[in-house]
């Protein structure tokens, strides 16, 4: 018995059937335990329907939410997961929840029902269900599944990443009205976009989740989700993608109304599948460009790029499903033990990146930054190419985060220094004016404002307004003597300054 879904998936008849394990792939966990649980939950600003009811009902839109974190196991109430417990949530989520488990290897196109796959339901895998979050701040990754599928895809991946002191948070790729995808579009790019944007509310909800450590992740359509969700959101750090289709379908990126490549300014990394075999091409009437074309990377101004290309891997194997239970093309796919230790520098790899761009470690920067062979890969499993951002304008909004993140303090020396790495820099007069008193008519924070106007009148020491507006800064707070003393000095400058006089006369009553 086999349901036909209606995906965008290749059914090829010169496939042959793949024997690998989550063992033999050999990833090897962090120091931390990994726990997982997933839930549901409902977005209430769109509505669905479940196209399986046959039915005119609209409920509120349901987001499957899986989540991978470093976690306290308790003995007697965690419970160790298996590969058959994923597939439970993939029931759920491709809306067949009662489905006798019998069925589950005929049911799903993508699974396929053999001797070898079967034997992966009952592999053990690395997390468990019921355990409590470490008490502390860990970075988290938010994952978009490939075309219309599941969140659970790429779960060794996410345990391997969860070991190693990150939260992984997923939910599926789903239609915008349904289940089904309409075949790859823009809108569909943006649906998917607006779920992970529902996952970046949603993260906030975790006490040990680090906001300002977000790093995207992707597979396939995924990847292209992710690209347009961060040329719209300010808070994402790094973006990983495992051979998206950003890549093959650039013209869908394009047409989003948000698209603007100069807001893609963050580390990016692209992981992409093997040159595809000319018989593969012409067969499956594939465009011989997509073997080179790549023009979102060579468009990119502002963001660190790293490509990378995986000789050993055809496009199903970037994901745990396709390396346990795809069957193979025998006109392009390598052995066996070739794709699952791909897949497993695949893993390090990305590791690696999340390491250098969110806990900017100082070995995994190094990495990156290496060559494969000086990493010890041969260049027979993997090469890399890399495109270095151009430095963006520095303007006073960047110089005020660094002041910000100074609290305020030692601007002088903080000014000098930035000046000299970015000499265009310009600190308007009445930009320090305005921030100064914003700061010093809080009266937590006055002595914040206080700086920023020493820091203005080293650079316009003959303004009669800053002394001016300095002195108003110590009226407010009732620092009479030196409000007294800056009036005089803002008269000095310009004894026409009728805000100086009338202050003073009411001070001397």
């Amino acid at each position: 018995m086999r349901l036909t879904i209606l995906m965008v998936i290749v059914l090829l008849s010169t496939v042959s059937k793949g024997q690998t394990s989550l063992k033999k792939i050999d990833l090897n966990s962090g120091i931390y335990d990994v726990g997982f649980k997933h839930y549901v939950v409902a977005d209430s600003t769109r509505t669905y329907q479940i196209k399986n009811d046959f039915n005119n009902q609209f409920i509120n839109r349901p987001i499957p939410i899986s989540i991978w974190y470093p976690a306290i196991i308790k003995n007697n109430n965690s419970k160790p997961l298996a590969v058959l417990d994923y597939l439970e949530i993939l029931k759920e989520e491709e809306e067949w929840k009662n489905l006798p488990n019998e069925f589950l290897l005929d049911w799903f196109p993508y699974l396929w029902n053999t001797p070898e796959n079967k034997t992966h339901l009952s592999e053990n895998v690395n997390a468990f269900s019921n355990s409590t979050f470490l008490e502390k701040k860990f970075p988290v990754v938010i994952y978009a599944p490939s075309y219309q599928a599941s969140s659970i895809e790429n779960f060794a991946l996410f345990e391997y990443l969860a070991s190693n002191g990150f939260v992984v948070i997923s939910s599926p790729s789903r239609g915008t009205e349904t289940r089904w995808l309409e075949g790859g579009t823009t809108k569909d790019m943006e649906t998917q976009s607006r779920d992970i944007e529902f996952l970046l509310k949603e993260i906030y909800n975790y006490e040990s989740i680090d906001f300002n450590r977000i790093a995207l992740m992707g597979f396939s359509f995924g990847g292209l989700s992710n690209a347009i969700t961060v040329m719209k959101n300010k808070n994402i750090s790094a973006l990983v993608s495992l051979d998206g289709t950003e890549r093959y379908n650039y013209p869908v990126l394009e047409k989003s109304p948000y698209f603007d490549l100069d807001k893609f300014d963050i580390p990016y990394i692209h992981f992409a599948q093997k040159e595809i075999p000319e018989e593969v091409l012409t067969s499956d009437k594939i465009p011989v460009e997509l073997n080179y074309k790549f023009q979102l990377y060579d468009s990119l101004r502002y963001s660190n790029r790293y490509s990378y290309r995986f000789h050993d891997l055809t496009h199903s194997y970037f994901s745990s499903f396709g390396v346990l239970f795809a069957n193979r093309d025998k006109r392009q796919d390598r052995s066996d033990d070739k794709i699952m230790a791909s897949y497993k520098t695949l893993c390090l790899y990305t590791l690696q990146f999340l390491n250098a761009t969110l806990k900017n470690v100082k070995e995994a920067n190094i990495f990156i930054e290496n060559k494969p062979d000086e990493n010890g890969f041969s260049e027979m499993l993997i090469s890399k190419k890399m495109k270095r951002s151009l430095e963006t304008e520095f303007t006073y909004k960047d110089f005020n985060d660094l002041a910000l993140n100074q609290d305020y303090q030692d601007l002088i020396p903080l000014y000098e220094k930035t000046v000299a790495k970015h000499p265009m820099l310009q600190l308007e007069e009445g930009m320090l004016n305005t921030l100064g008193l914003r700061l010093s008519f809080n009266s937590k924070k006055i002595e914040q404002g206080v700086n920023v106007f020493w820091l203005a009148l080293h650079l316009y020491p003959k303004s009669a307004n800053l002394y001016d507006s300095l002195a108003e800064a110590y009226f407010y707070n009732k620092d009479f003597k030196n409000a007294i003393s800056n009036y005089k000095l803002s008269l000095e400058l310009n004894p026409e300054n009728q805000n100086a006089i009338d202050r003073l006369k009411q001070l001397s009553e």
